[in-house]
C-alpha cells in the first residue's frame, strides 16, 4: 500500500490538473465563479437561523451561526465526496483504458474537487466566528481543528473510492446514496446540538452515524471554542483507519475486474 501511495505522489501534476478542470468547467462563463461555495452555505445559514433558529432551542444566533456553519461543511465534504466518487471511474473510463494509473486518482480528483470548497465554508465559519464572537483566538481554534479535518480527507477518500467500485458494478448505487444521505442529514446533529437527538432518539443515533463523529471534532474547537474530549479522537482515528483499510481491501479485490465492468 505505501509503494500504492508513493505512486499516486508521483502522479501529482496529473490529478491536481485535473481538478483545476474540473473547476475551470464547473465555474465557466458564470459571473461570481467560486464564490457560489461561499453563498451556498451562507444563505442556507441565513435561512435555518430564522426558520429554525428559534424553534430548535437555538435563539442565541450568533453561537447557532457558526455551529451551523460548521456542520453545513461538513455535510456537505461527506455527501459530495461520496455522490461525486460514484461516478470517478466511470467519467474517467477513456484513462482507466489508456493509462495503467493507480485507480485511486479518481477518487481522489472528485475528493479534493470537494476539498477546495469545504475549506472555503470553513473559511466563512472562521469569519463568522470573528465577527458574530468578536472572538481573537480563531487562529487556536483552526489549529486545533486540523487532525480532525485531515482525518476527514482520508475518510472522504476511502468512502469514495469505496463509492466508486460500488457504482461501477451497480450502477443504481449513486440514487441510493443520495436517498440515504438525505435522510441521514436529519439525524444528523447539523441544525440541532447532539443533545436534542440523545433526548429525542437516543444516543445509538450518533454512535452509528460517523458524520456526526466528525462533525462534533470539527465544531467543537472551531464554532464553539471547546476542546473535544479525547475519547472522540480515538474514535474518529478509528473510523479513518477502518474505511481506508476497507478501501484498500476493496481496491485489491475488484480493480483487476474493473475494466470488464465500465
Amino acid at each position: 500500500m505505501i509503494q500504492h501511495l508513493k505512486t499516486v505522489w508521483q502522479f501529482r501534476y496529473f490529478w491536481a490538473s485535473l481538478v483545476q478542470l474540473d473547476l475551470r468547467n464547473r465555474y465557466r462563463r458564470s459571473v461570481l465563479g467560486i464564490g457560489w461555495s461561499l453563498l451556498h452555505p451562507l444563505a442556507l445559514t441565513v435561512v435555518f437561523c430564522i426558520a429554525f433558529g428559534g424553534i430548535l432551542g437555538s435563539a442565541d444566533w450568533r453561537k447557532f451561526a457558526p455551529y451551523l456553519l460548521a456542520g453545513l461543511a461538513v455535510w456537505d465534504f461527506l455527501k459530495g465526496s461520496l455522490i461525486f466518487g460514484c461516478d470517478s471511474f466511470l467519467r474517467n473510463e477513456a484513462y482507466i483504458r489508456q493509462s495503467p494509473l493507480p485507480y485511486s486518482i479518481y477518487p481522489l480528483r472528485a475528493v479534493l474537487g470537494t476539498f477546495i470548497h469545504f475549506v472555503i465554508s470553513l473559511t466563512l465559519v472562521i469569519v463568522a466566528v470573528m465577527v458574530l464572537q468578536e472572538s481573537t483566538d480563531v487562529l487556536a481554534r483552526f489549529v486545533a481543528a486540523i487532525p480532525a479535518i485531515l482525518m476527514l480527507t482520508v475518510f472522504c477518500w476511502s468512502i469514495a473510492t469505496i463509492a466508486a467500485f460500488a457504482n461501477a458494478y451497480f450502477h443504481d448505487t449513486k440514487h441510493l446514496i443520495e436517498v440515504l444521505t438525505q435522510l441521514l442529514f436529519f439525524l444528523t446533529p447539523i441544525m440541532y446540538s447532539p443533545e436534542v437527538v440523545v433526548n429525542k432518539l437516543g444516543s445509538w443515533v450518533l454512535e452509528c452515524n460517523p458524520a456526526a463523529y466528525f462533525l462534533m471534532l470539527i465544531s467543537h474547537p472551531l464554532a464553539q471554542g471547546t476542546t473535544p474530549p479525547i475519547e472522540l479522537y480515538y474514535t474518529v482515528a478509528g473510523l479513518t483507519a477502518g474505511a481506508f483499510a476497507l478501501a484498500c481491501l476493496t481496491m485489491a479485490w475488484l480493480q483487476k475486474r474493473l475494466i470488464f465492468q465500465l
